[in-house]
């Protein structure tokens, strides 16, 4: 019995930290604060990861540019593209926006 409440009380702070982590994460993808996250907001988000790893800024990751470093080239369209169906899979509800529950599920 004591190890498990023991268990239970280290754990608490790691789910808090971790749900902290993700409300930050809803948060900064949030760009109006209206509490919901739009296509929009999504990709322009999500997005960023690309043009991080675009070093030449041209607009296609090249296979240098890929974690990796191998793989087949990418266009921002396509990059872009990608999230949305993404985002389609993550929007369960169908309304056309991101409640912070359905950012934090796997797509299924």
């Amino acid at each position: 019995m004591r190890a498990s409440i023991a268990a239970l009380l280290l754990w608490l702070p790691v789910a808090a930290l971790a749900q902290n982590a993700e409300s930050a994460l809803f948060r900064a993808m949030d760009a109006n604060g209206d509490g919901r996250i739009s296509e929009a907001e999504y990709v322009a988000y999500m997005s960023q990861g690309f043009y991080r790893l675009d070093r030449n800024h041209d607009g296609i990751l090249e296979q240098d540019e890929l974690p990796g470093g191998h793989g087949k080239p990418i266009t921002l369209q396509e990059w872009q593209d990608n999230l949305r169906r993404e985002f389609h899979k993550l929007d369960r509800h169908h309304h056309g926006y991101l409640t912070e529950q359905e950012l934090m599920q796997p797509p299924q």
